[in-house]
């Protein structure tokens, strides 16, 4: 409900889908992604950012309801924080409250922190790229021929992100749990069962079709306006970016990366052109984003352990 709404907030901008069109548009890439992408992403988050030795039941409780907790209260707001860095920052907190820093494994979480600040930024240069050369590839033909391409360019833009984001996003719950199974002793190797890419899957997808409408609106409308030729750019861009993060095992932020590639687009026009004070308030919402789920889940696992 959170992060999917990325996938939709363009090209319901544009007016290319409604939003019913859109969010079933959108829902079934993001399903179908995982006939297209391994789980490398799932084992990163799994296996590679925590020791998975340590960890419990109750931490993966307390690191998901923390994750939760945060994702609600940026929607509420309308903020597009990560719902990924959410995750791993609520597994994090949750972690270091169970078993101290030793738990956590830095060769995971330096290509993850290092995409945080590369991810939104080659969005941005892409949708930049894009949509100068479209602009000297077309400018000779009519404005309303230009708009009835793109509009028909733009359905494959948001299919090919759709199928990024469901396949980035999707194995990041496959690795959380995939981790419970291991600690629950259902099995005793980090092996990915079937079910759970099954479960991932649909459940992205579901969320997608429940909206998101109050990022929508943030992400299609308050960074900067965009016609249907800047969709195109803006999602074609972090399809790309999201591609190579998900074939590279990097569990990257697909918010950041529309977000940046939707200010890239805007930008050709004039830098004035994209309202900066919106997306320094996003960026604000990305930095306190990882200690924040961390921390209110560190708290709920002290919580959770003086109940039970």
């Amino acid at each position: 409900m959170h992060d999917a709404a990325n996938s939709i907030s363009t090209i319901v901008s544009t007016r290319v889908l409604t939003p019913r069109q859109a969010v079933a548009w959108a829902a079934f890439f993001n399903f179908i992604a995982f006939l297209i992408f391994g789980t490398a992403v799932a084992k990163t988050i799994g296996s590679g950012m925590i020791d998975i030795n340590t960890v419990t039941p109750t931490v993966i409780l307390a690191g998901l309801l923390g994750a939760i907790t945060w994702n609600l209260i940026t929607w509420y707001l309308g903020l597009p924080s990560s719902s990924s860095h959410a995750l791993i920052g609520g597994y994090a907190g949750a972690s270091i409250a169970h078993a101290g820093f030793g738990v956590i494994l830095m060769a995971g979480w330096y290509k993850t922190l290092i995409f945080i600040v590369l991810a939104p930024t080659i969005g941005l240069a892409l949708g930049f790229i894009l949509r100068v050369a479209t602009t000297w590839i077309v400018y000779r033909s009519p404005p309303g021929v230009i708009n009835r391409f793109f509009r028909v360019a733009q359905m494959f833009s948001a299919a090919a992100y759709s199928l990024g984001h469901g396949g980035n996003d999707a194995q990041k719950t496959m690795g959380i749990i995939t981790s419970l199974l291991v600690a629950g002793g259902v099995i005793s190797t980090f092996a990915i069962p079937l079910w759970v890419v099954l479960a991932a899957q649909a459940a992205i997808a579901l969320g997608t079709l429940s909206g998101g409408w109050r990022i929508v609106k943030t992400m299609g409308q308050k960074i900067t306006k965009l016609a249907p030729i800047d969709g195109f750019c803006a999602e074609t861009a972090s399809a790309v970016s999201i591609f190579t993060a998900t074939h590279l095992g990097v569990p990257v932020s697909t918010t950041h990366v529309i977000t940046g590639a939707i200010s890239g687009v805007g930008s050709v026009r004039r830098l004035s052109a994209v309202r900066w004070g919106v997306t320094l308030r996003i960026v604000w919402a990305w930095i306190m984003t990882i200690p924040a789920a961390g921390i209110i889940a560190a708290l709920l696992f002290w919580l959770l352990n003086l109940i039970f």
